[in-house]
């Protein structure tokens, strides 16, 4: 197993920063200092991250529906609240969410300490589902929506959603949107080039899972069958 994946899995952080541990030399392996990045270990071998023996963690997984004004975030000393205080107290393991929900959207939350999990679902190749629900402040022509299904040049490429419609038994401001890309805001940005104003954004559905249950800024772990699922790719 390579060294970094080895430190992420022991819960202690991301293998972005496991590399930055190894370069500045913070990282031993059976007493001998390693600062080559790939560097490979053994199950036998005793990991030390600045003298300390790293233990791998269980894996824990806590579903969140996000309320507003909420920073998906770890750490922020700019933020006045982050995501992080919602599931104060769930678990002793440090988790991290998967993915991002900007201040103002609401829903669906994923957290975990395991690094291949989240991999799974926030590389850009595995193209997870994810359904919102927008209210706009003013109805959406079907002109527009098929545009966004053509797709909608932005200054970081093409963008389109997969499906689009508007939410039944309710007017034309709301509407439903289903999307595959992880594309930062990418949602608000594509209404906001038809100069629409997202008056609400709130994520019902990621990779099979959904906030039935779950009511606004409460979190619960994922049960066994979801977390099945969700490991066996079963949904997109």
């Amino acid at each position: 197993m390579r060294l970094n994946k080895y430190i992420a899995n022991a819960g202690v952080c991301s293998r972005r920063e496991a590399d930055e541990y190894i370069k500045r030399g913070e990282i031993s392996v059976n007493g001998k200092k390693i600062s080559e990045l790939g560097y490979k270990i053994s199950p036998t071998d005793d990991v030390y991250l600045r003298g300390e023996l790293l233990q791998h963690e269980r894996k824990v997984y806590i579903l969140l529906n996000k309320p507003k004004d909420y920073i998906s975030t770890v750490e922020d000393p700019h933020a006045k609240r982050t995501v992080m205080e919602l599931i104060a107290g769930a678990c002793t393991e440090r988790v991290y969410p998967v993915g991002r929900l900007d201040r103002n959207t609401t829903g669906l939350l994923l957290f975990t300490n395991d690094g291949d999990l989240t991999k799974k679902l926030t590389h850009p190749k595995h193209k997870k589902r994810k359904i919102y629900y927008a209210e706009l402040d003013r109805e959406v022509t079907r002109a527009d929506m098929q545009k966004m299904l053509e797709g909608v040049d932005l200054e970081d490429g093409k963008m389109y959603v997969d499906a689009i419609d508007y939410v039944q038994g309710e007017d034309k401001t709301q509407v439903g949107v289903e999307i595959h890309s992880g594309q930062n805001r990418i949602v608000r940005r594509l209404f906001e080039h038809f100069e629409y104003k997202v008056s609400r954004l709130d994520r019902v559905y990621f990779a099979g899972l959904t906030k039935k249950g779950l009511s606004r800024g409460r979190w619960r772990f994922l049960s066994d069958k979801e977390l099945s699922l969700l490991k066996r790719g079963a949904f997109l």
